[in-house]
């Protein structure tokens, strides 16, 4: 599971006294913390790779907003500091699918579910992120699944 990697390097950090390795992978579990709270486990379920996986793309995307914001403002030491932590965070995201591998995804699932239409798009969305949701830029895979039933 990507949490028990994030406590790993975590610990390993610690022993290598790496200061800012250690403060990004602190400020995931704290992450990762606060979503378990909102969703009122107060304990991680049994599989929870989506889950660690959408707070890690937030983060993500949080950290590139300030990384350009930082470099229109001039703030190169800022804009570093940030991608440093960046580079952290998508080490622990499990690799993308390239489009090529999207659309094999999309036309199998398409297959399968006999959709031939924009009325089938929410659930071949749905089987898509079901099945690969951890893998997937959502937002790219729904312009294609579009361009794939408009044809």
């Amino acid at each position: 599971m990507i949490r028990d990697d994030i406590k790993s390097a975590l610990v390993a950090a610690m022993k290598a006294r790496d200061s800012a390795q250690t403060g990004t992978l602190r400020l995931i579990q704290a992450a990762l913390k606060n979503r378990d709270i909102e969703a009122r486990t107060g304990a991680a379920p049994a599989d929870d790779d989506s889950l660690v996986v959408d707070v890690l793309n937030k983060m993500a995307k949080q950290r590139r907003e300030s990384i350009t914001l930082y470099e229109q403002g001039n703030r190169a030491e800022l804009a570093a500091a940030e991608a440093a932590e960046l580079a952290i965070i998508e080490s622990f995201l499990p690799r993308r699918m390239d489009e090529a591998e999207t659309k094999a995804a999309i036309d199998a699932i398409a297959e399968e579910l006999g959709a031939v239409s924009q009325k089938d798009m929410g659930r071949v969305i749905a089987a898509l992120k079901a099945r690969h949701g951890t893998s997937l830029d959502m937002a790219k895979a729904s312009g294609l699944v579009k361009a794939r039933l408009a044809s």
